[in-house]
Parts: structure tokens; sequence; C-alpha cells
């Protein structure tokens, strides 16, 4: 199944933020986006040059190199007592991500690596909080659901997040309401409360069109129409949730991302409704682009 914790990549938040990340960055090639970093270090201010330092050790991350990613940490670990705050933020934020993210597998995440993790994300929850910096804090909090793993405790981090949400009027906070409300509505999921679940997709799917339309926004708009009809399965409404994964796939297929997920939803609504034939050639499809 899909995984269901998702990020709104957020870059910037106020008050008074350093290096603009956004350009530098592209999460589909942190190998491109470390050489960005990279050379950005050639000039760059104090502090500067050290978010440029954490964000080299988030792509080393996302490659799933957490020793490499560790030994670049090191290098800003001296300047730290000098630092700004969002300095100190985002090397608390690395720091924990390199024992427990998204990109771990679960043999990874042992207790051990859970506990060190935790005791990062709170220094750096601490660090954004104190300087009112809204965005990296709800980047930080959603973290803590890859450590807090049970559904209970992962709808409570979606609702620490959400209250920083409402409460903010900055726009790197307000960026990260659609993927907030995703994994509320996933942790609802995992608990059977389908109805709240759907509620909350359905007000994710609402906010996702603002955020663009380029590819990376496209294919995160069809993940939160993904989330709504995998809900609406489970709530025994078949033909909604048929209706859309197909078009779902329509759209994957013409944008040339075609997604596995729905193949395997469309398998398992087809196979449900006995329709034995469409439903092997679904679970064909999903296998053949399934890791």
């Amino acid at each position: 199944m899909r995984t269901c914790l998702t990020t709104a990549l957020t870059l910037l938040a106020t008050p008074a933020m350093a290096i603009d990340l956004a350009p530098l960055w592209d999460f589909s090639q942190p190998a491109v986006s470390e050489q960005r970093f990279r050379a950005a270090l050639d000039g760059a201010s104090d502090d500067d040059r050290l978010i440029l330092l954490t964000q080299i050790a988030r792509t080393h991350g996302l490659r799933k190199d957490f020793d490499a990613a560790r030994a670049v940490l090191l290098q800003v670990e001296p300047s730290l007592p000098a630092a700004g705050a969002e300095a100190r933020t985002r090397y608390f934020l690395e720091l924990g991500r390199t024992w427990a993210s998204g990109t771990h597998s679960p043999e990874a995440l042992t207790e051990d690596a859970k506990e060190r993790a935790r005791k990062a994300f709170q220094a750096a929850l601490d660090v954004a909080t104190r300087a009112g910096f809204d965005g990296l804090a709800i980047d930080v909090i959603h973290m803590f659901a890859f450590v807090d793993t049970a559904p209970e405790q992962q709808l409570h981090w979606g609702q620490q997040a959400l209250a920083v949400v409402g409460s903010s009027s900055q726009p790197a906070a307000k960026r990260w309401e659609a993927s907030v409300r995703n994994n509320i509505g996933c942790a609802l999921h995992q608990l059977g409360r389908y109805d709240q679940a759907l509620a909350q997709f359905q007000a994710a799917v609402t906010l996702r069109p603002q955020r663009g339309t380029d590819k990376a926004d496209a294919g995160a708009t069809r993940t939160a129409w993904w989330m709504v009809a995998w809900t609406l399965r489970a709530l025994k409404r078949p033909d909604e949730a048929l209706a859309i994964q197909l078009r779902l796939e329509r759209e994957a297929d013409a944008a040339g991302d075609p997604d596995p997920f729905v193949y395997e939803e469309l398998a398992l609504l087809f196979r449900a409704s006995g329709d034995g034939d469409r439903a092997a050639a679904y679970e064909a499809k999903h296998k053949a682009l399934s890791p």
C-alpha cells in the first residue's frame, strides 16, 4: 500500500530566514541538489554555510547514506553555540532524520535509533518554537510520526501540527496544511475511523490545487485523490472509488507517470465486483511496476 506519511517539502519560513533553499533543491535528484549546495558554499556567510551543510547532509539521507549525512553534520556541530536559530533548528532536524525518516528500513528503526531521533527532533522543535519559525516547527513535528508509529501517536502529532498551521499566519506554515491533513487522515484510517479520515482527505484535495501545476504538484494532487478513493473503498462505496481510480489511471498515464498503487486498488475493486479478468490485468500491471 502507498506510504501514508507525506511532507510538504516546505523550505521557507518567517521571520528572517537566511538563505533561500528552494531554488537549490530537487528532491527527486538529491545528488544534483548536493552539487548546487556545495557550489553555494563559496562566499556564503557563516550561518548560510551551516544551513547549506545541513542540506548536504539531507541529500545523503535521501540516498540512505546516513553515515555520510552524520559526517557532514559533524562539520556543523562546533559552530552551533554561535549559530542562529535557523541553522541550529536545521542541524537538529537533519540529525534526527539520520536516525528515523521515511527512507529508513523498518529494521533500521531500532529503539536506540528512535530515541536518538526523538531527542534531536525535540531539540529542533524547541529552537524553532522559540524563534517563531512555524514552518520549520511543523516540519519537525511531522517527523515525530516516524518515531512514534502507533496510529494513536501519529494522530496526536498530526493534530499538533495542524494546530500550528491553524494558529500561524506564516505562508510556510500554511503550505503544510494539505500534507498534515493527509497524515491525520492516514492515522484515522488505520484506526478504522473511515468517515473522519475521508473528511481529512477531502480537505487535503481542496488544498492541493493551490500548490501549483508543475509535475510534483500534479502528482501530489493525484495522491490526495487516491487517498479519498482508498477510503471510499473502506466505506463500502466501491462505485465512487472505482470512478476516481479510473480517472487517476488516465491522468497518470497521460503524464507518463503510471501509478502502481492505482493499479493495486483497481485490482481490488474489480476483484470485489466479480470481474476476475480485469482484476488479473491490473494485478499484472501492479506487479510490473512494483519494486
